[in-house]
């Protein structure tokens, strides 16, 4: 088995992205992700606990990597172990480093009682580029874009040629210049009779999240230069047939935890601690592949593929057109929209309301204390922070929260959280102006009150819906969905009578949907509109339900669609002239990111529709977003969106987004 980093032209900085590595890997171990007792060894003093999206992360990266050594070592019959942590016997694993770095890891090993006894230390001080020989162990101080050196040192270390090998490369050929990592590929498939591949690596650079993916790594002088040549998984796979492999298989990581991860395993690692980063962990998910490769091999080496059935949505996306982009003409600063997990509401024609999530406030990344409101004069944009008149009332900073407006001065606040650890927060009642001076927007104020306690319990809850919904002539906020401290997804619903703000018990009969958080509601013809969602499995959810008023209560009813919707979540949507608007979201569909889909509501067409943003000078995240339409202009108001993008650093839009659908909402 070999395993190894490159050299090139800035090995320092490709190191420290080792270093730092291993304290995430060790911080995944001390939760239970990985099972890696001599990870803090490795280590030493320098813990620090990373991020549960960090955990998440790095566990399935050591997943999948384990996935296929195991399956190497059951297919070449060399898996028997010991009873500790797996020392393999027959097995040599030959780690390849910068030399620098081997000596210091072998340094480490020789002082360490626990790491010698394991790898069976022969007592010999290391020589040349052999900086540590153990039994069943050999750690080599080679550039690996050097292959007459590499070849040599490895020839010095004892490599039988004629048995079969596994080459495990972790995050190390994109470092390498393509030509170099090409050479490296094509001379292990040529020097070996019974070879085998293991790559995990970077895809997909010019989406949004690889765009924040690549800067990353950039800005540590630590190019990833295979992006550009072979940006998917397809393209990898090529790469590896054509460089002298005669099976290749390759998936993102979305697929190999949905299809080779045991049921029960998942609902382990879903249980370890409070999560609530579902999009930047499929985002992770969608930017990283596995391939397995193998020449020589009977039978043939194939762990991603056997026992599994690939999901049927990896083909490209049919776009049906797109839709351009825009900076929304503002006469002011907008101080205070760079933000995620907030909610945007229109509490009268071109006036919108903005509260809540986390983002930027005062220099700072936070939860957001202030209101912001956005108004429409002359065709310009105006932003303005919104003064509390009673700021002691606490307004709990709150995410995934939802607002509905009920008149041109008053809007209800429904769940919403602080941290996943704690409880749904309940509701308040926001009281505003109903007129507004638009050349002075430090004047409108919004008052705080409590609701009465008895439609509390409903809302202790985040990442669902309230939709207004019509009955016998009276308004109802229909309240479906999310998820709370105790139940990861919910699929209850409650009907909030708008004056007494009671739960009221109204007949609901048909296929009840399946549970689901992080969807979209939208009103129609008296009911509401259901669209999408993530799933009880953390799967994406591609369904479309009408809940339809009957004349003694209402009726679930499943929207037909053809094609059919792309399964997605932290979307969000609109109605317009009988046409279901779902804006942007995440969806495992890694060859594209949504854009604009409308769904026909009368004939079920369904047309997806990109969004050109060569006008923007950044990535445009559109999940964890809030959005207004104005019908009037057939207008879409983007607002903030992004998220923390794995290690690569917070992603925030700066700015509010227009977007002009006049061209796509014609009526035939």
């Amino acid at each position: 088995m070999g395993r190894g980093r490159p050299g090139g032209p800035c090995p320092a900085a490709v190191q420290g992205t080792s270093g730092s590595s291993a304290l995430s890997k060790c911080s995944a171990a001390a939760r239970g992700y990985i099972q890696d007792r001599f990870l803090p060894l490795l280590v030493g003093r320098r813990r620090r606990r990373r991020a549960p999206l960090v955990h998440r992360g790095y566990y399935i990266r050591a997943r999948a990597v384990d996935h296929c050594v195991q399956d190497f070592l059951l297919k070449t019959q060399r898996y028997p172990r010991t009873q500790d942590v797996g020392l393999l016997h027959h097995t040599v694993v030959y780690e390849v480093d910068f030399l620098n770095v081997a000596c210091q890891k072998a340094a480490l090993i020789k002082r360490t009682k626990e790491l010698s006894a394991l790898v069976g230390d022969t007592g010999g001080e290391g020589l040349g580029v052999i900086t540590f020989s153990g039994e069943d162990y050999k750690l080599l101080g080679v550039d690996l874009s050097e292959l007459s050196e590499l070849e040599r040192a490895l020839e010095e270390a004892g490599l039988d040629k004629e048995i079969p090998t596994l080459f495990i490369a972790e995050v190390v050929l994109t470092y390498m210049e393509n030509s170099r990592s090409d050479a490296l590929i094509q001379w292990a498939a040529e020097h070996f009779s019974q070879a085998c591949f293991l790559l995990y690596e970077q895809m997909h650079p010019e989406d949004p999240f690889g765009r924040v993916m690549q800067q990353h790594f950039s800005q540590l002088n630590s190019t990833l230069h295979s992006l550009s040549k072979h940006p998917d998984c397809e393209a990898q796979r090529r790469r590896f047939l054509e460089k002298g492999w005669t099976e290749c298989s390759v998936m993102d990581m979305n697929t190999f935890f949905t299809c080779c991860t045991p049921e029960d395993e998942q609902q382990r690692l879903q249980a370890l601690e409070p999560f609530d980063e579902y999009e930047e962990w499929h985002l992770k998910c969608s930017h990283y592949f596995v391939l397995t490769a193998s020449k020589g091999v009977e039978p043939s080496w194939t762990p991603l593929l056997s026992n599994m059935t690939v999901p049927h949505h990896e083909g490209p996306v049919r776009m049906a057109g797109s839709i351009t982009a825009a900076v929304c003409a503002m006469h002011s600063e907008v101080s205070g929209l760079r933000r995620y997990g907030h909610h945007s509401v229109l509490i009268k024609p071109n006036v919108v309301l903005t509260t809540g999530g986390f983002g930027e406030e005062d220099g700072q990344h936070c939860r957001m204390r202030n209101f912001h409101v956005l108004i429409k004069h002359a065709g310009y944009w105006k932003a303005g922070c919104v003064k509390k008149k009673n700021p002691d009332k606490k307004w709990d900073e709150r995410l995934y929260h939802t607002v509905s407006c009920l008149s041109n001065s008053l809007a209800l606040v429904v769940g919403g959280r602080t941290s996943p650890a704690s409880a749904g927060l309940g509701m308040l009642w926001l009281n505003f102006p109903e007129t507004y001076n638009a050349s002075d927007l430090g004047d409108i104020t919004v008052d705080l009150l409590s609701v009465q306690p008895a439609a509390e319990p409903a809302a202790l809850r985040w990442r669902h819906s309230t939709t207004e919904v019509m009955f016998k002539g009276e308004k109802y906020l229909f309240l479906y969905g999310g998820r709370s401290a105790m139940e990861p997804v919910l699929g209850d619903w409650y009907f909030l009578h708008t004056q007494e703000l009671s739960c009221t018990v109204i007949p609901v009969e048909g296929p009840v949907p399946e549970s689901r958080h992080s969807h979209s509601a939208c009103s129609w013809k008296g009911g509401v509109l259901i669209a999408g969602g993530l799933g009880a499995a953390e799967q994406p959810l591609g369904s479309v339900f009408f809940l339809r008023e009957l004349e003694h209560g209402f009726q679930w009813q499943t929207v037909e669609t053809h094609p059919s919707l792309i399964p997605r979540y932290s979307h969000t949507a609109h109605v317009h002239d009988g046409k279901l608007l779902l804006v942007g979201g995440v969806w495992f569909h890694s060859s594209s990111v949504p854009g604009i889909t409308v769904l026909d509501l009368m004939t079920g067409l369904c047309l997806d529709y990109t969004i050109n943003v060569e006008q923007l000078e950044w990535p445009l995240m559109l999940h964890n977003h809030s959005s207004v339409f104005l019908p009037d202009e057939k207008e879409l108001l983007l607002i903030g969106g992004g998220g923390n993008c794995f290690s690569f650093g917070t992603h925030l839009n700066p700015e509010p987004v227009s977007l002009s659908l006049s061209n796509i909402l014609i009526s035939h």
